[in-house]
């Protein structure tokens, strides 16, 4: 049995992996939520290790992911984006964990025109990608034996995402606008749970920093016209700008990530995002 710890199960991801777990009879589960295990306690996260069995993995899904509020609470998001990764990371080392770590595409200032690749200079824009970097940058000081897997437009049927706010807009309102100017990927937290599962499985040593998201890339604009039209509403949708829907924390305009270098590890092709997301749909209904 390979001993896997969870941080975050309560999270859209977190929930994710409880809802595959028994498609994978050979990982040991130990779920924690932010409660009982708080990652920017250095004390508790060395308890956890201390008195559970030895874990082979721990998978970081925790992270402060409130983009906008972010910038007024910076210390938040610095001690759970950062700090709480560098603790597990020196919790792992000790112990000889390997960690698995959930980073994001918000580390890009979005200017490129090409998906960004793994190797490409970092230089985000607010709060929540500064803080995401630091603690990428603290775990590869830390830690040998890491995965840093960089995701995008995160959604599932679980949690607080862009899927479930279109629905629930649309079931509000006649009319709404979204942002067509901004370029990026789509992913099923349960398809980046999957291929995280499938690292495990294969049990690879090729340490580092890797991408994943669903294959395809497209707006804001057109993540929600596809909504709609699996769930048949009849709701007017605007392509709006960027400009017209002002926010605290500036988002890339551009931020697909390329995703070949995690490919050869994973056991299944990356899956199209829009057939997640009928996916994703079907679960909700």
């Amino acid at each position: 049995m390979i001993n896997v710890l969870v941080t975050a199960k309560d999270g859209q991801l977190g929930q994710c992996f409880q809802d595959i777990a028994l498609n994978y009879p050979e990982i040991n589960f130990f779920f924690k939520s932010s409660s009982e295990l708080d990652i920017t306690n250095k004390a508790t996260v060395d308890s956890v290790f201390n008195s559970e069995v030895p874990f082979d993995y721990c998978i970081n899904a925790a992270a402060y992911t409130a983009v906008d509020k972010a910038e007024d609470n910076i210390e938040l998001a610095d001690q759970v984006n950062h700090i709480g990764a560098q603790n597990l990371a020196l919790a792992c080392k000790k112990h000889q964990v390997i960690l698995i770590h959930i980073s994001t595409d918000f580390v890009f200032d979005g200017k490129s025109s090409k998906a960004y690749l793994e190797s490409d200079i970092t230089n985000p824009l607010g709060v929540y990608g500064k803080t995401k970097l630091k603690g990428e940058q603290a775990i590869s000081k830390t830690l040998e034996q890491h995965f840093i897997i960089r995701t995008s437009w995160l959604y599932s049927e679980f949690g607080n995402n862009f899927l479930k706010t279109m629905l629930r807009l649309a079931s509000e309102r006649n009319e709404i606008g979204v942002v067509g100017d901004q370029i990026g990927s789509p992913t099923y937290a349960k398809d980046l749970a999957e291929a995280v599962l499938q690292i495990i499985e294969a049990k690879s040593s090729a340490y580092g920093i890797y991408h994943y998201s669903n294959d395809g890339e497209i707006s804001w604009y057109d993540f929600a016209k596809e909504i709609f039209r699996l769930s048949g509403s009849s709701i007017k949708l605007n392509k709006i700008e960027t400009t017209d829907y002002p926010t605290p924390a500036e988002r890339p305009q551009f931020s697909v990530l390329n995703t070949t270098k995690i490919s050869p590890l994973l056991a299944i092709k990356i899956p199209n995002w829009k057939a997640s997301l009928a996916m994703a749909y079907s679960k909700l209904e």
